[in-house]
């Protein structure tokens, strides 16, 4: 009885904080209670070395902004984005924003904490994008930055492993036990929440573009292209992101609720 009153207290002394980030809420309503217990100073930290290790890789292999005229795409871009993050948090305007272009065939796109953006030469080429479709995808990335998404994940990631270590050390589980408890805990806890994350970047993404002066629909144009290229997409229920057609369905109605924000640009 002890040592069970012992455990609780240990794991409710790291799930007991949860607060709300300091992400304003924007047209789109964002509003949820998060648990942080990693400062942002230390995330912001170590995303910039991570950056930094990434871009000098790539620099080495002669990947790093190679087309210059791509780069400049971005560039424009991700300076109309950054102008109206002001709307969601005040302090990213004084972020060490920074955007590069990577020559790989990859579809992927990022933004790390603390202002650091790259994308690939692959996700612009392979779908064709639009300036309003490249905006569409970044301002999806930079809002995980602003929502401090990682933050959040890696906060979980901390308790998560405490939590595992004290259960099997209490029940002697060893390292099947951890193992098995590590699988319960990915399907209850983290794959839901990070679907939470992508529709959160979604919504904030299209509100981001669309006071930018690009069209917010354009959002839902890249996922019925990333669609098309789905030959076998995940069952959504065990994948860490939402379907294409959920994800379709939710970015329809929002940049429908965003689209005024457009039009008077």
């Amino acid at each position: 009885m002890k040592k069970e009153l012992l455990l609780s207290i240990s794991l409710m002394s790291f799930t007991g904080c949860a607060y709300n980030s300091s992400t304003n809420n924007g047209v789109v309503g964002v509003d949820r209670k998060q648990f942080m217990s990693l400062s942002a100073s230390k995330m912001q930290k170590g995303a910039s070395q991570a950056y930094s290790a990434i871009i000098t890789k790539a620099k080495k292999e002669n990947k790093l902004n190679k087309d210059k005229a791509t780069l400049q795409r971005l560039t424009t871009i991700a300076n109309k984005l950054i102008k109206n993050v002001v709307v969601f948090r005040k302090d990213a305007l004084k972020w060490k924003w920074e955007v590069n272009l990577i020559s790989s065939d990859q579809l992927n796109a990022w933004c790390m904490p603390g202002g650091k953006i790259a994308f690939y030469t692959g996700i612009i080429n392979k779908l064709k994008l639009s300036d309003g479709e490249i905006a569409a995808i970044m301002g999806h990335e930079i809002a995980h930055a602003l929502r401090e998404h990682g933050r959040e994940r890696a906060s979980q990631s901390v308790i998560k492993n405490v939590g595992l270590s004290l259960i099997s050390q209490y029940y002697k589980l060893g390292n099947v036990g951890s193992s098995l408890a590590q699988k319960a805990i990915d399907v209850t806890l983290t794959l839901p929440n990070s679907r939470t994350h992508e529709t959160e970047a979604d919504r904030m993404g299209v509100e981001l573009a669309a006071r930018s002066g690009y069209n917010p629909s354009d959002a839902v144009r890249v996922w019925q292209k990333m669609a098309s290229l789905s030959k076998q997409a995940p069952i959504e229920i065990l994948s860490t992101h939402p379907s294409n057609a959920t994800r379709i369905k939710d970015l329809k109605i929002y940049s429908k609720k965003v689209q005024h924000l457009y039009k008077k640009m």
